[in-house]
C-alpha cells in the first residue's frame, strides 16, 4: 500500500490536531504537530524573557535559535506523542492562553519559521505523515496528495478551547479567549512571510456543526481515495 502526505491547514482552534491524531493513528502514519513546535519556541522566548505583553525582542530570540531544539517523543500511556523543549517535555506548558497569546507573533518571524520548516521537512522526506498546521498545504508540503483546509466560526472556536481550557483547571474567561482567537486570525492571516491561506488545490473543511468522529470519517475516505488510486 503507497504512503500519501497528508497536510490539513486552517485557524486556530478547529480541531486539526485532535482529527489528525486520530487519522494518523487509523493509518498507522507519523503525526506532527507543527502548532506546537512553534509553541516550544513561544515557551522558550517566554522563559527567557524575549517577550512579554507589549514587548518582543525577535533580534535576541533569532540570535538564541541555535539553543533550541523541539522534538516529540512518544508518550507510552497514551500512545501519543508530546513536545520535548531541549530534552523537557512541555506538553501541559504550551497549551496555556498565555502562550496562545504570544505565539502567533513568533510564528512571524521569518528565521523562526525557516527553521522549523527545515525539521517539518526532514520529518516528512518517507512520507506516511499526517502534519497540522498554518502552512503546510502551501509551504511545507506544496505536493500533498491530499490537502485539507479547516474552518469554523470564531465564536465556536472560541467556545472549544474556553472548555478545555476550564477543565485543564484555567481560570479564564469566554470572552477573553474569543479575543485571543480573533488576535490570532488576524495576526496569521496577515503576517508576511508564509501567511495562512487556503491552497488553491485543498479540499475546505467547515467543521462549526460537525462533530469530531464525522470530521475524522470524511478524511479518512479523503485519504482512501488518493492512498488507493480513486481520484
Amino acid at each position: 500500500m503507497k504512503k500519501i502526505t497528508i497536510a490539513i491547514d486552517g485557524y486556530s482552534s478547529t480541531g486539526k490536531s485532535t482529527v489528525a491524531k486520530m487519522l494518523a493513528k487509523e493509518l498507522n502514519y507519523i503525526y506532527v504537530d507543527t502548532g506546537a513546535m512553534y509553541r516550544a519556541v513561544t515557551l522558550y522566548a517566554m522563559r527567557k524573557l524575549f517577550i512579554k505583553e507589549g514587548y518582543f525582542d525577535k533580534e535576541a530570540l533569532v540570535r538564541h535559535l541555535f539553543m533550541v531544539n523541539v522534538k516529540f517523543a512518544l508518550n507510552a500511556d497514551t500512545g501519543l506523542g508530546e513536545v520535548l523543549l531541549n530534552s523537557e517535555n512541555v506538553e501541559r506548558e504550551i497549551r496555556t492562553l498565555e502562550v496562545s497569546n504570544f505565539v502567533s507573533q513568533v510564528a512571524a518571524v521569518p528565521e523562526v519559521r525557516k527553521l522549523l520548516v527545515m525539521q517539518q521537512h526532514e520529518m516528512g522526506k518517507d512520507k506516511g505523515i499526517v502534519m497540522d498546521g498554518r502552512d503546510i498545504g502551501t509551504v511545507v508540503f506544496p505536493d500533498a496528495e491530499l490537502k485539507v483546509f479547516m474552518t469554523a466560526t470564531a465564536e465556536e472556536r472560541a467556545r472549544r478551547r474556553f472548555e478545555e481550557l476550564q477543565q485543564k483547571g484555567e481560570d479564564v474567561t469566554y470572552e477573553a479567549v474569543l479575543e485571543n482567537v480573533q488576535k490570532r486570525d488576524e495576526l496569521d492571516t496577515t503576517r508576511k512571510d508564509s501567511p495562512l491561506k487556503q491552497a488553491e488545490d485543498a479540499i475546505l473543511l467547515d467543521n462549526t456543526h460537525t462533530n469530531i468522529e464525522d470530521q475524522f470519517h470524511i478524511l479518512l475516505q479523503l485519504a482512501k481515495d488518493r492512498i488507493y488510486g480513486r481520484c
